[in-house]
């Protein structure tokens, strides 16, 4: 597919174990590829739901009766899904990675290969975009969003040298915020570093990992019985959280223990940790770090 090349396809549906008369949810639908292979493992009385918020992918919409688009962020799961009449379901996929075609399209400002306006919202509507976080975050914000979510050591000195630069002129673009932290660059660790950069700007301005935390609290709520949750995550902050989530039920902390030292862990993991085989990792270099997770309800 040219818009996203869907990871871990097979492995994640499978994690699902499609009824052919079930309820689905993807709730990243992008370019449609995870959706459509749920499609065909339903039958004529299944139904799926995709969620997305970004108009570029609501244009590959699935024209089935089956299927149905909702326009928005996942971090509104139940709220939509109540909406069109639904309160449980066999399953729910979330592939959280940001689609090839955010990043090949340079005005979306998201890749560290073109040079675009600072932009990065998944939701154009959005009012904070990577702009404004560059240009008018304080010293002190930026340092934590490098240090939390890009996981950067040196993250007062990213942040000074921004703002310092930033009273001199705007910082508009991607190359013009390369250009500006080219000493923290060096060339063997150039593109691992302005990546994690741009992941911490991105994950502020999209509240990536507020967002997540939302969506999984109110996922053993809306999964039936014998349902599954099936999570593709492409880095440590999202997998660390997807990960103890199926563990413990939290996000921090250990759970409460009974007098009986049980615990009120709502949902159990299904199998090991999944990873791209060496051949897909080949295909789609986007794949190296997909991690997938599977769970279902605690019995």
């Amino acid at each position: 597919m040219n818009y996203h090349n869907p990871v871990l396809l097979h492995e994640s549906i499978d994690g699902l174990a499609i009824k052919e008369d079930g309820i689905y949810v993807d709730v990243t639908f992008g370019g449609g590829g995870h959706s459509r292979e749920i499609l065909k493992r339903l039958g004529e009385k299944g139904k799926l739901f995709g969620f997305d918020q970004d108009p570029d992918a609501q244009e590959n919409s699935i024209d089935d009766a089956r299927f149905v688009l909702i326009p928005e962020n996942f971090r509104y799961i139940s709220r939509f899904l109540r909406f069109h009449g639904v309160r449980k379901v066999d399953g729910i996929l979330a592939d959280l990675g940001v689609s090839s075609h955010q990043f090949d399209e340079a005005e979306r400002g998201f890749s560290t290969r073109f040079d675009g306006d600072l932009d990065m919202r998944m939701n154009q509507k959005s009012k904070v975009s990577a702009k404004e976080i560059i240009n008018k975050y304080s010293e002190e914000k930026l340092a934590e969003i490098l240090f939390l979510y890009g996981e950067l050591r040196n993250s007062r000195n990213i942040a000074k040298t921004i703002v310092e630069k930033r009273e001199e002129e705007k910082i508009d673009t991607s190359f013009q915020l390369r250009k500006v932290l080219q000493k923290y660059l060096p060339k063997a660790k150039e593109h691992k570093i302005i990546a994690q950069i741009f992941q911490a700007i991105r994950i502020e301005v999209n509240e990536e990992l507020e967002v997540l935390k939302e969506f999984l609290l109110q996922t053993p709520g809306l999964l039936k019985e014998d349902g599954r949750l099936s999570v593709i995550s492409y880095h440590s902050l999202e997998d660390r959280l997807v990960k103890r989530f199926i563990r413990t039920g939290l996000f921090s902390g250990e759970p409460e223990k009974d007098f009986f030292g049980n615990s009120d862990v709502p949902l159990q993991k299904v199998g090991k940790l999944i990873v791209p085989a060496p051949h897909e990792i080949k295909l789609n270099n986007r794949a190296r770090s997909a991690k997938l997770r599977i769970a279902t309800l605690k019995k």
